[in-house]
This record gives structure tokens, C-alpha cells and sequence, in this order.
């Protein structure tokens, strides 16, 4: 997966360009950089900084990102950035694998969504899109579908391309592809934003929620024993130790040694959370998503990673202690979960939906009481789902609000 540009790029989408692209800074706003920002090089594999260069060896892509970070002026302080939606600054990537359908038929049902132009060769397919940019259908042996299967390798994308991402899946169902138990969906997240201790908040969060995530999601036992086990206990137990204050220290807890050299294929790479596609190139991975070609579930599950990114970007610090699991109120504590995590009011009404849907109980209420919803009103627990008290009422929420449970959630 590719480090995400901005979604102006004048460049080769497969190389970052200072004078083009912009830095990694935090919660960056898009043009907060001069063309005259000379970058930084550093070598690798110095991992105390946030400048990398990294090629993928399937020879598929590959880039290169120099930081190079000026603020104009005092209205794009980082004080003013705080003022978006974070989650919506952050660049992503997405793996889609399928069965059902050949690689040249995905290949042209991505062509009917995004235009361009489509070329292959022995690497597979690849759909040049209007804007320059490259969504590749590759072969993938894991999956059961042989010849009638691939996996869809988006370009870099970012928040506003989630329509076209969208658009994809479901041309990509109409073309026959499907999802069956050996295809899964992987998720990337720039890295470069990340530092020691934003890398360990992150750990410890999902660490904490690990179990009701993995139910929520549905992975099934097959899954979290082969391909997204869960985090390590011995990688948190060095992390708690350490106390990193480096990459280079994240980087000696996860391979529990200095591993200045690691490579696409590391046995550490098959966790949910997979932390050797930052060392090796430069995204965190999130393996936890079930293969699905509903178009709604996609956008779910990105606008849950971006959320737990942006979460662990903000935070001072965070608990690794494992929450206790109780299916009975499962769906309650992950909603007041979702709420903290800003996934919150109308415009993630359906992602709580989806990401609700396997779970037991109810999403308004913790204990024995029973959903109270309207006629037509939803199951996710937004206002206006219930009956008369609602989310409003003994869950402890507002208005639009998270319920005040959410505050030990993370």
C-alpha cells in the first residue's frame, strides 16, 4: 500500500515530491507548504524521524516522502487545525480482495466507476484513473476463487475520495465479485504522522477493545489464528517496559529485538494491528475486516481506522488494560465506544449501523433494560432511535452527544 498524497497532487502519484505533496506535519491542512521548502533526507532505517523512504518489492509501486513543512501564517497553527475533524486529514489506502470474478473483468468494472484507461501485464491489472492516479488488481494465492479472483489495491486516497471508493466496490459486485471465507480487507494509515508515543496510544487502545472489536467485526476464529491474530501480550508487555520514546524503541518491543532491516513478509505482519508495514513501509495496517462488497461496510470500517488513528494522534497517552468482555451489553459499550471516537450524529449514523449489527443487546441501554425505539428508528442508538427517552435518557447521553460512559471508553 502506498503512503497517501494530497488530493491536489501535480506529481507521479507513486513518489512523494516536496514541492508538490505535502509533509507529513500534524493535522496538516493541504497547502501549508512552499514550493521553496527545501526537505530533509535521512537514510533509512532511522526510525527516530519522521522522514522514510521505502519501496515496495513487489515492484507494483513504489515512493518516497522528504519532509519538508512550513507554516504560512498564524491561521494554520496547529491550534487552528484541532478545529477540523482530524480523522478527515488523514491519508489512506485499501486492499479489497475478492473471489468471483477474474482480474481483467474487476479491472474494467473499476474503469466504469473511476475512468481512465486500463493496462496489465504479468503483475496484473491496473486502471489509470482520470485524475493520473492507479487502482491495481493483483492475484492473491490465499484466496480460494483461482483464476476468478483478485484483489483490488487502491491509489492513495483521502476522506473526499470515499464516494469513488465507494462507487468501485459496487461496480466491482456487479461485475460478480464477491466475498467468501478467505478474503479479507486491509486497511492502511499514513504513518508519517506517527510518533513513539502516538504509535503506543494507539496500541494500547486497540489492545483495550481488542475483543469487542474482533466480535463487532465478526473475524472469525479461523482468521484470528492465522491471518489478524490478536496483539501480542509479550509486544505489550515489552512496550509497557520501555516506555518508548523513539521509533527505533516501538520498533525493538514489536520485533523484540533492533531490526534495522524488515522485510514485507515478517511472520509479525499476520496481527490486526501490523505494525511491520510501518517499519518497512511507512503505513500502519489494519487486518481485522472480514472480505465484504457491500459498499456501506467499506466506508464502515475506514471511518473506524481513521477514527482510532485520529483518536491516538490526539491523545496524551492511553490505557493498555484489557476491557472485560460481556456479551450481554456488548453492543452498548462498543456504541459508547464508536461515540468517544467522534463517530458521532448523522453523518455516521450508518457506519454505527454496520459496525453494530453482530453484536448482542442493546445499543441504548446497559443492564436489563430493553430497547425502547420508535416505529422506523434505528438500532444504533442515535437520538431519535428510541422511544421517548432514548439515547437521551438512561444511557446518561446528549443531544448529538456521546454518554458519559464514553469518557473511560478509551
Amino acid at each position: 500500500m502506498y503512503l497517501p498524497p494530497h488530493p491536489g497532487c501535480r506529481g507521479n502519484h507513486t513518489h512523494w515530491n516536496s514541492a508538490d505533496c505535502p509533509s507529513p506535519g500534524r493535522l496538516a491542512a493541504p497547502a501549508l507548504h512552499t514550493a521553496a521548502a527545501q526537505p530533509r533526507e535521512f537514510s533509512r532505517p532511522s526510525q527516530t524521524h519522521k522522514s522514510y523512504q521505502f519501496r515496495r518489492q513487489s515492484g507494483l509501486a513504489s515512493f518516497a516522502h522528504k519532509s519538508a513543512y512550513v507554516f504560512r501564517d498564524g491561521r494554520h497553527s496547529p491550534a487552528r487545525m484541532r478545529e477540523a475533524n482530524p480523522m478527515k486529514t488523514l491519508r489512506f489506502g485499501i486492499e479489497i480482495e475478492t473471489v468471483g470474478a477474474s482480474r481483467q473483468k474487476l479491472a474494467h468494472a473499476i474503469q466504469s466507476a473511476v475512468g481512465g484507461h486500463v493496462s496489465g501485464d504479468y503483475r496484473g491489472m491496473q486502471v489509470t484513473d482520470t485524475q493520473g492516479r492507479a487502482w491495481k488488481v493483483v492475484a492473491d494465492a490465499s484466496l480460494s476463487g483461482g483464476d476468478h479472483s483478485g484483489e483490488i489495491v487502491s491509489p492513495i486516497l483521502t476522506y473526499q475520495d470515499l464516494e469513488a471508493l465507494q462507487q468501485v466496490v459496487r461496480a466491482a459486485r456487479e461485475a460478480g465479485a464477491r466475498a467468501d471465507a478467505s478474503t479479507g480487507i486491509h486497511i492502511h494509515v499514513d504513518g508519517s504522522r506517527f510518533e513513539a508515543q502516538s504509535v503506543t496510544n494507539l496500541v494500547k487502545m486497540v489492545h483495550k477493545q481488542e475483543r469487542l472489536l474482533e466480535t463487532a467485526l465478526g473475524v472469525s476464529a479461523a482468521r484470528l489464528s492465522r491471518f489478524c491474530k490478536p496483539i501480542d501480550a509479550a509486544f505489550i508487555q515489552r512496550l509497557e517496559a520501555r516506555r518508548p520514546r523513539t521509533l527505533q524503541d516501538v520498533n525493538e518491543a514489536w520485533y523484540g529485538r533492533r531490526n534495522s532491516m524488515p522485510t514485507r513478509y515478517d511472520q509479525s505482519r499476520y496481527h490486526g494491528l501490523n505494525l511491520n508495514s510501518l517499519f518497512f513501509r511507512g503505513t500502519i495496517e489494519f487486518r481485522y475486516f472480514n472480505g465484504t462488497v457491500h459498499a456501506g461496510e467499506v466506508k464502515a470500517y475506514v471511518q473506524l481506522v481513521l477514527a482510532l488513528a485520529a483518536r491516538a494522534l490526539a491523545s496524551k497517552a492511553a490505557s493498555s488494560k484489557r476491557r472485560d468482555f460481556n456479551p450481554a451489553t456488548a453492543k452498548y459499550d462498543f456504541r459508547v465506544f464508536l461515540l468517544h471516537l467522534g463517530l458521532i450524529g448523522e453523518e455516521f449514523k450508518t457506519a454505527r449501523l454496520h459496525l453494530l449489527k453482530n453484536l448482542k443487546g442493546s445499543a441504548a441501554w446497559k443492564g436489563q433494560r430493553r430497547d425502547r425505539r420508535s416505529p422506523g428508528g434505528g438500532e444504533d442508538g442515535s437520538p431519535g432511535s428510541e422511544g421517548p427517552q432514548g439515547a437521551q435518557g438512561g444511557a446518561g447521553g446528549t443531544q448529538g452527544g456521546a454518554p458519559a460512559e464514553a469518557m473511560a471508553a478509551a
